[in-house]
């Protein structure tokens, strides 16, 4: 009977507690005076920005960061954080956006509430994001030195913060637990083909092809290095003073699992730095420098690039366009049924108008991988039947065989073809009778 009696107050004071806890949450409240309401509208910016957009800073600003609002065509707007001294010419960046893909027009707004959230809404009330903290315990907003932008409680703690939203960008300071997805181009502003993934043994990258759900793989880090000890779950962009001294510093992709990648040395203060999964699948690590007044921005680190220390640019899915051979880092050819002509930017796949096989023949490229068949296994199976596979698939363009290890890859893009030494790679690309 005691032990029921006991087990029944506990349970009691239990949900007193948490009562209680709920109550406090909800009666806290950002005081008045910390509220804002920001409106898109009055004068552009008078200098060059990132994307060579339009721009209106607003006045949550703390150096070298400021939220604005920026766009790459007219009327479409992205609250955004910009990266860059006032003071300085060089290029603004862009290191966080809000509501990519969905943009407001002029007149909208960005609000935070007594209720602790955090909208952008349209002119006309169409809410196009928000940060879902209403009544959540929010009492206050900050613009952190490091670019985090948060919400926070009454003892500081973070109920939301941008650093858990990255879109193409990685602060110093920021950790990575999911992804980081490219732009798609300089002009439109919404998620791109490119993605930057943690997996369980490494990082990889992926390229997302159009029409069909499966990413195409493109690098890992498991695979071009060794696989992670235990589990990965994250990796943080850090930067440190390489000396007492500070005249160099190290900037590096740390790893929840421990150890480490260097993926920058400037020689300055290189804690105003991010990576970026650019535009055209290449991840690159920017830092200011803030000593000089333009081009202060240095890229420090590429992995795909002319010294092919973690990989080649050839290896990038469209360094040559929709279609093309790389070698050397440089696009050399546009393939064709009648050999290897002169690449230029107008180079492009036959165009497939029928799936029935007496429709379509094939022609033969010795000498080349695709850019899926170094960091993916293919299919073992006899040429004959690779070819089979491409037949049956209305969507392949081509299928690519190495005779060595008898594996097959089924393209259903081309993109970028990459020149080797070994003729028992060959490449078979589908084009109408």
């Amino acid at each position: 009977m005691s032990c029921s009696f006991n087990k029944l107050l506990m349970s009691s004071l239990f949900s007193l507690f948490i009562l209680s806890l709920t109550l406090s949450i909800a009666q806290a409240q950002v005081p008045e005076n910390a509220t804002f309401k920001f409106v898109n509208e009055g004068e552009l910016g008078p200098y060059i920005v990132e994307y060579d957009g339009s721009y209106r800073m607003l006045s949550v600003f703390n150096s070298p960061f400021q939220l604005a609002f920026y766009n790459t065509t007219p009327n479409a707007f992205t609250l955004a954080l910009r990266m860059g001294l006032r003071r300085s010419e060089s290029l603004f960046r862009w290191v966080w956006e809000a509501n990519r893909g969905n943009p407001v027009g002029e007149n909208a707004t960005l609000t935070f509430g007594t209720d602790g959230n955090l909208v952008l809404a349209d002119a006309d009330g169409r809410v196009a994001w928000q940060t879902n903290t209403a009544n959540k315990g929010v009492v206050g907003f900050q613009l952190l030195p490091n670019g985090n932008i948060v919400l926070h409680d009454s003892k500081g703690n973070f109920v939301w913060q941008s650093f858990d939203y990255p879109t193409d960008t990685l602060l110093v300071g920021q950790t990575l637990r999911n992804k980081l997805v490219s732009r798609l181009s300089a002009e439109e502003n919404k998620d791109g083909p490119y993605s930057f993934v943690i997996e369980r043994k490494g990082f990889s990258l992926y390229y997302q092809r159009k029409n069909s759900n499966k990413p195409l793989k493109y690098f890992s880090l498991a695979e071009r290095f060794s696989p992670v000890q235990g589990t990965l779950k994250n990796v943080t962009l850090t930067a440190s003073p390489e000396t007492d001294e500070g005249y160099a510093y190290i900037v590096k992709l740390e790893l929840s699992t421990g150890g480490s990648y260097y993926v920058g040395r400037p020689k300055y203060n290189g804690t105003s730095s991010f990576l970026r999964l650019g535009i055209d699948g290449n991840v690159k690590v920017y830092t200011y420098n803030d000593k000089v007044d333009t081009q202060a921005w240095e890229v420090v680190f590429s992995i795909f690039d002319r010294e092919e220390f973690w990989e080649s640019e050839c290896q990038l899915p469209s360094r040559c366009g929709n279609f093309g051979v790389c070698e050397d880092n440089q696009c050399v050819a546009c393939p064709s049924e009648k050999g290897l002509l002169g690449w230029s930017k107008n180079c492009a796949p036959p165009k497939i108008t029928s799936c029935r096989p007496s429709d379509f023949h094939y022609y033969k490229i010795d000498g080349v991988d695709h850019f899926l068949s170094k960091y993916t296994s293919g299919s073992s199976v006899k040429e004959s039947d690779c070819e089979k596979k491409c037949t049956s698939d209305c969507k392949c363009l081509g299928y690519f065989y190495n005779r060595e290890t008898s594996r097959c890859w089924v393209a259903n893009e081309l993109k970028t073809l990459t020149k080797v030494a070994n003729s028992s790679h060959v490449g078979y690309i589908k084009t109408p009778n």
